[in-house]
């Protein structure tokens, strides 16, 4: 049985003690840091709401509209920009599957025929005008021995870099489900705001028949009957404007979820909804660094990013490669078989950098600065989460002051417009006075709709800065089918 010898192993003790003066990685280091939770800021988020639970996976369900629910999941199944970051999951586990292959030994089977003329040159007898025909059958045997640990380490940074497609997938469910549901309560806004349009025209008609009444009798000039006219006009287009905004708000829902126009016709109004969330929780930010997918997302990448550079870093030491084959050679068929025919060889080689004009160390470099960037991503992503959530909450304490103090505004023009119903019907007050006490109440129930609608739009923006109901799985999880 063939055996490698200590003589076929000297060439690789050279090596070893060459190493020293070959090529090296001294002075080539990253300088990033990643971003601590005590330089983040987030103090100043802790007096602002009360404590409560981190947002659920279905969080919406608490805005009050069971039919949103289904638009999400329908969104689910057929938004191209979700079907676009799926694809990419699937190419990075294809990439993993790569990576975890160069771990082993490679072995293949060749078997064929040819058939050639010799010419006078290529016959040994100088004759030429010979045919041959030679056949062969072999199994090649190829490996590149771990010696420092680089293949696994590339292994290892394509899973960190699967993990990291796998989280950003829940991060684009979640951006998703977010733009859907704001569309949403766009829809519902847009609604509001043409029903209460509507109301203001029916207002200003009335008080139109009214002027063309007292315009007759002698009452009101036709200055007055031509400015209440032009009211009413501008009323009239201002409606046609609110019902173009929910035919829009109904399309740009139906591009959300994926569906063609025809789909934009068959959503219906929606309920009335109602903001979901008034409080934070305990423990933030530092849980926010396994609720939020993006920066779960990014801290993966770093993670991808270091294991490269040690897989990087392993190029620079000496390594062995294994080359084996074993099959047989002949020019008869029935020679194939035969002991003659047969042939095997084994080839170990020995690979020391010694002089690369700088290559090695160059790709080390571009590893560096990539985790540079990496890192830098890592701390914009947590930076932008922490202020997300203080505008958020912010949003949410003035929205909320704001629709106090609106609602009793609302109130009180009620309670005015019903003061001149009752006076008008006593004949104290004239029926122009209660239209204008009407419009009065009509534009502060559509600055209380405004100011709900953007409630609502904040509590949103909360929940998906707070992750959304995403949950991180562990590591050890996430790796238990490899390592």
């Amino acid at each position: 049985m063939y055996r490698i010898t200590r003589f076929m192993l000297a060439p690789l003790a050279v090596s070893i003690l060459l190493s020293a003066g070959c090529v090296n990685y001294a002075g080539i280091n990253h300088q990033g840091k990643l971003l601590s939770l005590g330089e983040a800021p987030s103090d100043s988020l802790k007096d602002k709401l009360p404590a409560a639970a981190w947002p659920s996976s279905d969080w919406w369900t608490s805005l009050g509209d069971p039919r949103l629910g289904a638009l999400i999941e329908e969104a689910y199944a057929s938004n191209p920009d979700l079907q676009e970051v799926t694809a990419r999951v699937a190419k990075a586990n294809a990439f993993l599957d790569l990576r975890d292959a160069e771990r082993y030994p490679q072995m293949d089977a060749e078997a064929g025929v040819t058939r050639g003329r010799l010419s006078k040159f290529e016959d040994y007898s100088g004759e030429g005008h010979k045919y041959f025909t030679a056949r062969n059958l072999a199994v090649n045997f190829n490996y590149t021995f771990d010696l420092w640990g680089g293949q696994r380490a590339a292994w290892e940074s394509a899973l960190n870099s699967a993990m990291a497609a796998q989280v950003d997938l829940q991060s684009s469910r979640l951006i998703l489900t977010v733009n859907v549901v704001k569309a949403y309560n766009q829809l519902a806004y847009a609604w509001q705001v043409s029903e209460l349009n509507r109301r203001d025209l029916e207002r200003l008609s009335k008080l139109v028949e009214l002027t063309d009444s007292r315009y007759g009798s002698g009452l009101d000039n036709l200055s007055q009957l031509k400015q209440v006219q032009s009211l009413k006009a501008r009323s009239e287009s201002t409606l046609i404007g609110a019902n173009e905004d929910i035919e829009i708000a109904r399309l740009q829902l139906s591009a959300l979820i994926g569906k063609g126009v025809d789909r934009a016709q068959t959503i219906e109004r929606p309920a009335s909804l109602q903001a979901s969330v008034v409080a934070l929780p305990a423990q933030l930010p530092a849980q926010l660094l396994g609720r939020r997918p993006d920066i779960v997302a990014a801290r993966w990448r770093v993670e991808a990013e270091n294991k490269n550079i040690d897989a990087v870093k392993t190029t620079f030491y000496p390594n062995i490669n294994l080359v084996a084959a074993a099959g047989s050679h002949a020019l008869t068929g029935d020679a194939l078989f035969a002991g003659v025919s047969k042939f095997w060889n084994v080839a170990p080689t020995v690979t020391l950098p010694i002089f690369d004009a700088g290559r090695l160390r160059s790709d080390l470099k571009a590893g560096n600065a990539q985790l540079d960037g990496s890192i830098a991503q890592y701390n914009r992503v947590l930076s932008s989460a922490l202020h997300e959530v203080a505008i958020s909450v912010t949003q949410l304490r003035s929205f909320e002051q704001q629709i106090v103090v609106q609602r009793d505004a609302c109130t009180i023009a009620q309670s005015s417009y019903d003061l001149s119903q009752s006076r008008y019907k006593a004949g104290e007050d004239t029926f122009l006075d209660a239209l204008n006490i009407e419009q009065q109440l009509i534009q502060d129930e559509m600055r209380l709709a405004f100011l709900n609608s953007k409630h609502i739009d904040s509590s949103i923006s909360l929940m998906a800065a707070l992750g959304g109901g995403f949950q991180e799985q562990p590591l050890q999880a996430a790796q238990s089918a490899g390592l």
